[in-house]
C-alpha cells in the first residue's frame, strides 16, 4: 500500500481542526515494527480462531499443543507475547487509537483459544496427568515451553531413563505451564485457574472415592457404627492414607506448582482448594475414631492409626506447608492429639477392668487364670507399638495410689542405671496391677499349697511371655531377675507346704536304734502321708515342663534318698507284717512322676484298701507302682 494511503488509514486529521492546518504523523521503526506484530498475531490467531466451535469446552476441533503442531504452538505464544508488546506501546502512543482495539480484539480471541487448548489437555491427557505419573516425573525439571528442534526430540525420546508415559506427563505439564504463563501475563490467569480448579478438584474427588474415602461419614454415624464394621472401615483408611499422601496429595502440589510456578498466589489458591476438602475428610477420620467408645480391644487400630498419620507428617508437612492449607495441617495434629489422648484413656479402662476382675471360680489344679493370658497377650501386643508409645506416653506419668510392692516391681532401669522410657513404666505397672489380683485369687484354694502352686505357675507365664517378646528389653534384665526368683520362692512354698507332712514321717536318718514297733509306726507314717500327698496332688498342674519337672525333682531329692535309706534299713524288721511297707524307693519316683500333669495321676487314687504291700524283699528296688517311668 502507498504511504499516502497508510496516513490516510491510520492517521485521520482531528475534527475540530481544519485539513489545511493538520500535520502529517511520520510513522517510526517502532510503529511499523509493532504494526507487523499485530499483523502476524492476527493471520495466526485467525487460524486457530476456537470462536469456530460450538462450544468453549468441545475437544473435537484441532489441538494446537498436538505433537505435530508443537512449533506452531509455540509461534503461537509467541505472536500472543509480541502482541501484548504492540498492546503496551499503542497505549503508551495513544490510548484511543484502532490499532489498540484490533489487537484487544486479537488478544481476546487469543485467550478463548488457550482456555479451550488448556480444557482440552487437561481432559484428554488426564491419564498422563494422573497423581502417580506426575510423582514419577516430579524429580524432572519442567523448564520453560522451549523451540524443540527434530533432533531436539529424537535425543529427548530416546533417554533411557524416562519412561513413554512420564515424557507425556512432562510434555503435558510443560504445555499446561506454557499456556498459564502466557493467560497470566495477558491478565487472563482467573479463566485459567478456574479451568483448572474444576478438573483437578474432580480428579482427586474421584480417587479419594476409589479409595474408599467417605466424604460425608459424620461423627455420629461413626458412634453408631458396630465395632467390626468400623474395623473395616479403618483398614480401608489405613490403605487409603498412604496412597493419598504419597501419591495424590504430593502429585497435586507438584502439579500446581509446576503449571503455576509464575504465579506463587495462584498456585497456592488451586492446590488449596483443590485438595482442601478431601484432605479435611481424610484427616479428620481418626479424630472421629478417637471419640468413640473407649475399649482396651479397640487400643490396637487406635495405634495403628496414630502411628500411619506420625509416619506420614514428615511428608505430609511439606506438602501442606501453605498458609492456605495450615487448617489441613491443624487437622492432622488435631487427629494424632485425640488418638493419643484415647490411646490414654483405653489404657486407664483396661487398668481399671483388671482391677475390678471378678471371677469366683478357681482355676482348677491351680493352672494358668484366664485373667493372666490375656492380660500378657495384650500387654505383648502392645509392645508392637512401642516406638509411638513412647511418645504417646512422654508426658503421662504413672500416679501411683500406693507404694509398689518391692517383691514384684522395681522401676526398669537400662544398663547404665537411667531411669528407661514412660513405655517401660506403664507397662511393668499394668502387669504388677495383674499380679496383685492374682495374689486376690490366690486366696480362694483352701489348700495354701495349692494357691502358692497356681501363683507359681502364673508368675512363671508372665516370665515366660516377657523372656519371648520385646517386654523383656522393655523390662530389663533386673525386673526378670526379680520375677524368676519369686517364681522359684512360690515352688519352695509349695513344696514346703504340700509336701512337709511327708518329710516329717521320715526318721532322722542318724536313728539307727529303732525299734520294730518304732518302724512299723514310721511305714504306716509315711505311707498314709505319702497317700494323702499324692491323691491330694493328683489333679493339680504345672504347665511348663521345665518348672514342673525342676519340682518334681526337687521334691524327690529330698524324699527319696531319705525313704530308700530308711527302706533299706528297715525292711526286714517289718517283713513278715503284711502291708506294713507299701513303696519301694522306684515306687515314689514313679508315683511323683505321674503329678503335676492335671490329670488325676495314673487314674486312680492311692488308698490301704486297693493298695497291695510290698511283699517281696529279693531286690533292693521292689515293684514299681502304677506310675509313668521317665
Amino acid at each position: 500500500m502507498p504511504r499516502k494511503g497508510m496516513r490516510t488509514i491510520l492517521f485521520k486529521p482531528s475534527p475540530s481542526r481544519s485539513p489545511t492546518r493538520s500535520t502529517p504523523h511520520r510513522l517510526t521503526f517502532s510503529d511499523t515494527l509493532m504494526d507487523d506484530n499485530v499483523e502476524n498475531a492476527r493471520e495466526l490467531i485467525s487460524k486457530w480462531d476456537a470462536s469456530r466451535s460450538s462450544s468453549l469446552y468441545c475437544v473435537d476441533v484441532a489441538n494446537l499443543f498436538a505433537s505435530d503442531n508443537r512449533y506452531e504452538a509455540q509461534q503461537y505464544l509467541n505472536s500472543i507475547k509480541d502482541l501484548q508488546t504492540a498492546m503496551q506501546y499503542y497505549i503508551s502512543q495513544d490510548p484511543t487509537s484502532d490499532k489498540l482495539v484490533l489487537a484487544q480484539n486479537l488478544m481476546q480471541i487469543a485467550m478463548k483459544k488457550l482456555e479451550k487448548e488448556f480444557y482440552i489437555i487437561l481432559k484428554s491427557r488426564r491419564q498422563h496427568l494422573d497423581p502417580e505419573s506426575v510423582s514419577r516425573t516430579s524429580r524432572s525439571s519442567v523448564s520453560e515451553f522451549e523451540d524443540e528442534s527434530e533432533e531436539d526430540e529424537l535425543s529427548r525420546v530416546g533417554e533411557d531413563s524416562i519412561s513413554e508415559v512420564e515424557l507425556v506427563s512432562m510434555d503435558a505439564m510443560k504445555d499446561l505451564k506454557a499456556i498459564a504463563e502466557c493467560m497470566i501475563g495477558a491478565g487472563y490467569g482467573k479463566e485459567c485457574v478456574k479451568i483448572f480448579k474444576i478438573i483437578r478438584k474432580s480428579v482427586v474427588d474421584e480417587a479419594l472415592y476409589h479409595l474408599n474415602v467417605e466424604s460425608r461419614l459424620s461423627l455420629a454415624q461413626i458412634q453408631k457404627m458396630d465395632w467390626e464394621v468400623l474395623e473395616v472401615k479403618i483398614k480401608a483408611w489405613l490403605n487409603a492414607v498412604k496412597v493419598a499422601v504419597k501419591t495424590l496429595f504430593y502429585g497435586e502440589r507438584v502439579l500446581c506448582d509446576q503449571v503455576f510456578s509464575s504465579s506463587p498466589s495462584l498456585k497456592e489458591s488451586c492446590f488449596a482448594d483443590i485438595t482442601r476438602e478431601g484432605a479435611l475428610s481424610l484427616f479428620v477420620f481418626p479424630e472421629n475414631v478417637a471419640k468413640c467408645k473407649k475399649a482396651p480391644e479397640r487400643i490396637f487400630r487406635t495405634l495403628d492409626l496414630y502411628e500411619a498419620i506420625a509416619d506420614l507428617w514428615t511428608e505430609i508437612e511439606p506438602i501442606f506447608d501453605l498458609e492456605s492449607t495450615s487448617t489441613i495441617r491443624q487437622q492432622v495434629i488435631n487427629s494424632l492429639n485425640k488418638l493419643g489422648e484415647a490411646v490414654r484413656a483405653i489404657l486407664t479402662e483396661f487398668e481399671t477392668a483388671i482391677s475390678k476382675f471378678n471371677s469366683k471360680a478357681a482355676v482348677p489344679g491351680g493352672g494358668i487364670h484366664p485373667l493372666t493370658r490375656y492380660v500378657m497377650n495384650y500387654i505383648t501386643f502392645l509392645t508392637d507399638y512401642s516406638g509411638v508409645l513412647t511418645d504417646i506416653l512422654a508426658d503421662w506419668p504413672l500416679t501411683v495410689p500406693s507404694p509398689l510392692p518391692e517383691a514384684y516391681f522395681g522401676s526398669p532401669v537400662s544398663a547404665d542405671g537411667t531411669s528407661t522410657s514412660s513405655i517401660s513404666i506403664r507397662l511393668a505397672w499394668l502387669i504388677l496391677v495383674m499380679l496383685c489380683k492374682l495374689d486376690g485369687k490366690a486366696e480362694m484354694y483352701k489348700d495354701v499349697a495349692l494357691s502358692y502352686l497356681f501363683l507359681a505357675n502364673n508368675l512363671q507365664y508372665v516370665v515366660n511371655k516377657v523372656q519371648k517378646s520385646n517386654l523383656k528389653l522393655l523390662l530389663g534384665d533386673e525386673w526378670m531377675e526379680k520375677h524368676e526368683e519369686k517364681v522359684r520362692q512360690y515352688a519352695s512354698n509349695y513344696e514346703r507346704m504340700g509336701w512337709s507332712k511327708v518329710f516329717a514321717a521320715l526318721p532322722d536318718a542318724n536313728d539307727n536304734q529303732m525299734t520294730t514297733p518304732q518302724v512299723t509306726e514310721c511305714f504306716k507314717r509315711f505311707n498314709s502321708s505319702f497317700e494323702d500327698a499324692y491323691n491330694n496332688q493328683a489333679s493339680w498342674v504345672v504347665s511348663d515342663s521345665k518348672l514342673r519337672d525342676q519340682i518334681k525333682v526337687s521334691v524327690a531329692r529330698k524324699l527319696v534318698p531319705v525313704y530308700r535309706e530308711f527302706y533299706g534299713k528297715s525292711r526286714q524288721l517289718v517283713a513278715r507284717k503284711e502291708g506294713i511297707v507299701r513303696f519301694a524307693p522306684d515306687d515314689l519316683e514313679n508315683y511323683l512322676s505321674d503329678l503335676l500333669f492335671g490329670t488325676g495321676g495314673s487314674g486312680s487314687n492311692l488308698s490301704l484298701s486297693t493298695s497291695s504291700s510290698v511283699s517281696s524283699f529279693s531286690s533292693s528296688s521292689g515293684h514299681s507302682r502304677g506310675g509313668r517311668r521317665r
